[in-house]
């Protein structure tokens, strides 16, 4: 028998929520089915699946051995020295300008040096975060952005902050502008484009259509070209739904793909003007939220990131 006490982060979720992330690996069946046969309680009393944990609370799990054994703490993260380009932090957040090249989390090619575990590794050292002292929780990120694509990252260090800010990307209370180089310019220079896209998931790739058709999703993008030069020109780019690749295929259905963007774009033009890598950035969010929460204090506030190389110089 092993006893657990619900901490801050571990409260406020379902009893057989948090079973799932204490054990990481266990057979949905023999969390029910524990929880039925009372061997698992909460203050030493049966509980319901749906049980609504409250901080101070103690479970006690009659679960063989084998599956505390089975859930090593992943801590790749202690060795790295962490490596952040921070827009902005306070005691539940981080706004964190992500490069181009970098994944937000591990994938086949790389399992270690992701964004994440750099955030990780930073609240460790300034003793923020300590996954020995956490039941279910471990900071996380609220969005993703593509290893190609640069921009801002909100990352939550706690629970609390990580529900609202997935409650409020979900409701689309974080507005997010993006500015990317795209071939010629647009006609005319500021409007709001609405279409659909239909995803193909084989091909990795969306196809974008004037009507709706079947398993079509609508797509609102608003664009605002502010600068030209010779062959590109810089638009800030509003996303008004949130789709995959839905930028670099809008802006390509109307004729002018991101420069760099091979999947969309044209290799001839890319090599043109001598771009390798697509230019979009996830520049600029604002808080915009409905109603009060415990992070309204920052409802109302735009961060941005400054300096955006593919800005400076337009081909």
């Amino acid at each position: 028998m092993k006893k657990v006490t619900i901490g801050k982060n571990d409260a406020s979720q379902r009893l057989d929520k948090f079973l799932f992330k204490y054990f990481n690996s266990i057979p949905a069946s023999l969390v029910y089915k524990g929880i039925r046969k009372k061997r698992i309680k909460v203050n030493g009393k049966r509980a319901e699946q749906n049980y609504m944990l409250s901080e101070g609370d103690v479970l006690e799990l009659y679960i063989n051995d084998e599956f505390f054994e089975s859930t090593p703490k992943e801590n790749e993260f202690l060795s790295l020295k962490p490596s952040l380009n921070i827009v902005y932090e306070d005691e539940n957040i981080m706004l964190v300008d992500k490069r181009p090249g970098v994944l937000c989390h591990e994938d086949e090619s790389e399992t270690k040096n992701t964004l994440i575990n750099n955030i990780k590794a930073y609240l460790y050292q300034k003793n923020e975060y300590n996954p020995e002292n956490e039941n279910s929780f471990a900071p996380a990120l609220c969005n993703r952005i593509d290893r190609n694509t640069g921009g801002i990252v909100i990352a939550a260090k706690n629970a609390m902050t990580l529900r609202i800010m997935n409650e409020k990307i979900k409701a689309r209370e974080i507005d997010k502008f993006y500015l990317c180089l795209v071939k010629g310019t647009p006609n005319p220079k500021e409007a709001t484009l609405k279409d659909y896209l239909v995803k193909n998931n084989e091909q990795n790739r969306v196809y974008i259509h004037k009507t709706p058709v079947p398993e079509s999703k609508t797509v609102i993008t608003k664009y605002k070209v502010l600068k030209e030069g010779n062959l590109t020109s810089l638009l800030e780019v509003e996303l008004l739904t949130g789709r995959t690749h839905q930028i670099r295929a809008h802006m390509a259905s109307v004729g002018h793909h991101l420069a760099g963007d091979g999947k969309y774009g044209t290799n001839e033009f890319n090599k043109k003007i001598g771009r390798k890598t697509q230019a979009l950035y996830s520049y600029k969010l604002r808080f915009n939220f409905k109603d009060e929460n415990e992070l309204s204090y920052l409802n109302g506030r735009t961060f941005e990131v400054k300096e955006i190389p593919f800005a400076k110089d337009i081909p």
